[in-house]
C-alpha cells in the first residue's frame, strides 16, 4: 500500500441477502394429508439486503435478537452458506467459492458447538487440528503454550471433552479456532451460559489477542457487557436489515439523551419523603439521602446541573451515570427511535 492511500477491507459486504425455502406444514387430518400428497414451500428472508465493511484489527460487535440473521451472515462470511443475491468477499475472495483458502486463513468459534472431539483429550483433540492446517511443529508448540497460560488450560488439557464444564470447553475452542494464526475470528455467543469468572477470562483473551496479533474479531452475542468491555464498533441487525453500523458513544449520543446525576445529600439537609425540586431534572429513584436525577442532554449539561443543584443543596457526593446500552438496544428494537 502506498502512502495515502486507503485501506482495503478484509470483509466487504454489500447488499447481502439469503433466503430460505421452508416447507408449509398443514394441521389436522386433513392437513396431515396434504403434506403426504403434495409438498408446498414457502420463502423465509433471513438477511435482507445488509452493507457493512471490517479492516483489518477491527474488534466489531453485532447484536440483534434471536432469529435477526446474525449467525446467518456468519456463515456466509466464511463460506458455509451461499447468498442468494448480493456480494461478499473476505481477503477480496468469494468465501463459497474458495472455502478451503479463506478457512486457512480465518477461526471459528459458535458458543453452542464444538470442533473439537468428543471422546478425546483437548490437548490430542489440539494436536489432530494442527495437522489439519498443517501449522508447523515449532509454532504449535509456540501458540500452544501461550494459550495455555492465557485461558488456564493445564488443570483440564489431559481430560476428554466431553467431561469439561462448558467454561473449560469454551476455552479449548477458542485454543483450536487460534492455533493457525488465522487474521479473521468469528466468535457466535462465545459467552452464553458462562459464569462471571469464564466470562472475564475470555473477554480478556480476545482484548489481548487483538491488540498484540491484530487479529480481526467479529463477535455476535446477546451479552451487551461483551459489547461494552470489547468492541468499539457495533452492528445492530434485526428482521434481516443493518439498523445501526458505529461507534458505542455515537450510539449513546443518538438514542441515549437521558443521563442520570446520583448525588448523596448531607445528613439532615431534606426529609427522606421529600423529592429535590430541580429545573431540567426529575427524580427517578430515592433511597434515604441518595437521590437519582434524570436529565435530558438536550435541556442542560451536567456541569449546569451539578451547579444548580450544590447551590441548593449541600452534598457529599456524587456521580454521573451513562444510559445503559442495552436499554437503547431494546428501544432500537422496539422501533422506538
Amino acid at each position: 500500500m502506498q502512502p495515502g492511500d486507503e485501506p482495503v477491507p478484509l470483509i466487504e459486504v454489500d447488499e447481502l441477502e439469503k433466503t430460505f425455502r421452508v416447507a408449509r406444514h398443514h394441521q389436522g387430518f386433513f392437513g396431515a394429508f396434504r403434506n403426504l400428497v403434495s409438498r408446498e414451500y414457502r420463502e423465509v428472508r433471513a438477511v435482507g439486503g445488509i452493507t457493512f465493511a471490517i479492516e483489518a484489527g477491527e474488534m466489531v460487535g453485532c447484536i440483534g435478537p434471536n432469529g435477526a440473521g446474525k449467525s446467518t451472515t456468519i456463515k456466509m462470511l466464511t463460506g458455509i452458506l451461499v447468498p442468494s443475491a448480493g456480494r461478499v468477499e473476505v481477503f477480496g475472495m468469494v468465501p463459497h467459492r474458495r472455502r478451503t483458502d479463506v478457512a486457512r486463513r480465518i477461526g471459528v468459534v459458535f458458543g453452542q458447538r464444538t470442533q473439537l472431539w468428543w471422546d478425546l483429550p483437548l490437548v490430542e483433540s489440539l494436536d489432530l487440528l494442527r495437522y489439519i492446517y498443517r501449522v508447523p511443529e515449532s509454532r504449535f508448540r509456540e501458540n500452544l503454550d501461550q494459550f495455555r497460560a492465557l485461558l488456564d488450560l493445564d488443570p483440564f488439557l489431559n481430560t476428554p471433552v466431553r467431561q469439561l464444564s462448558l467454561g473449560q470447553r469454551m476455552r479449548g475452542d477458542l485454543a483450536a479456532a487460534l492455533l493457525h494464526d488465522p487474521e479473521i475470528v468469528y466468535l457466535d455467543e462465545p459467552t452464553i451460559g458462562l459464569d462471571v469468572v469464564a466470562k472475564h477470562r475470555i473477554r480478556d483473551f480476545l482484548r489481548r489477542i487483538n491488540r498484540e496479533r491484530g487479529v480481526t474479531i467479529l463477535l455476535t452475542t446477546h451479552d451487551m457487557i461483551d459489547i461494552e468491555q470489547l468492541c468499539s464498533r457495533l452492528l445492530i441487525i434485526d428482521h434481516g436489515k443493518l439498523l445501526y453500523d458505529g461507534g458505542l458513544e455515537k450510539i449513546r449520543g443518538r438514542f441515549g439523551t437521558e443521563r442520570t446525576l446520583v448525588v448523596d445529600l448531607a445528613e439532615g439537609e431534606v426529609e427522606d419523603s421529600a423529592p429535590l425540586a430541580v429545573l431540567y431534572a426529575r427524580e427517578v429513584r430515592a433511597d434515604g439521602p441518595r437521590r437519582w436525577l434524570r436529565f435530558s442532554r438536550d435541556d442542560t449539561t451536567a456541569a449546569d446541573l451539578i451547579a444548580t443543584v450544590a447551590s441548593r443543596y449541600r452534598l457529599r457526593d456524587l456521580s454521573i451515570e451513562e444510559p445503559e446500552i442495552e436499554a437503547i438496544i431494546r428501544r432500537i428494537y422496539e422501533g422506538n427511535w
